[in-house]
């Protein structure tokens, strides 16, 4: 029979290291929660319960189901030598992950309309290896197309950056 448990790659991190990382971020927001609406109201006022009385409770809830969550990971020797990740399956990730984030920034510099025609085309030029004038075709179209819809037929503007500026529109 084989031996099902994988060890893990040097210098990987394991499952309860990252389920006490999330728990830790997750009571973090639960804090932030917590404050947040105390300063709003968490009680009960004579019509009924404050604006921040229901948040405060599930900032609570979040609190203490995390701290269960750590606790549990920490004294859990089960998962203490499990992978998470491998390294390999994570540059994967990181290919996706990482063009989304200067995706998500280049709206604010570009406008969505360039920063997704970029966005578009350099996937279609690196992941699928597309010719130049399909990535062109394909980026410029779906990024026109949107352009009609949004801003023409349902007259709903999407951030442009500052070639709207730059056109005068």
């Amino acid at each position: 029979m084989r031996h099902m448990h994988r060890r893990m790659q040097r210098g990987a991190i394991s499952r309860n290291a990252m389920e006490v990382i999330t728990a830790v971020v997750i009571f973090a927001l639960g804090i932030v929660m917590m404050v947040d609406n105390f300063k709003l109201g968490a009680g009960w006022a004579s019509d009924g319960p404050e604006s921040g009385y229901f948040p405060f409770r599930i900032g609570a809830i979040l609190c203490v189901a995390s701290f269960v969550v750590a606790l549990r990971s920490l004294m859990s020797a089960k998962g203490s030598t499990e992978e998470f990740v491998s390294w390999d399956k994570f540059k994967l990730v990181l290919t996706v992950l990482v063009p989304t984030a200067l995706y998500v920034l280049g709206i604010q510099f570009l406008g969505i309309y360039i920063a997704s025609t970029l966005f578009i085309g350099a996937f279609m030029r690196v992941m699928d290896k597309s010719s130049w004038l399909k990535t062109i075709l394909v980026s410029v179209g779906v990024n026109g197309v949107l352009y009609w819809m949004f801003e023409i037929q349902f007259m709903v503007p999407l951030p442009q950056g500052p070639l709207k500026a730059l056109f005068g529109a």
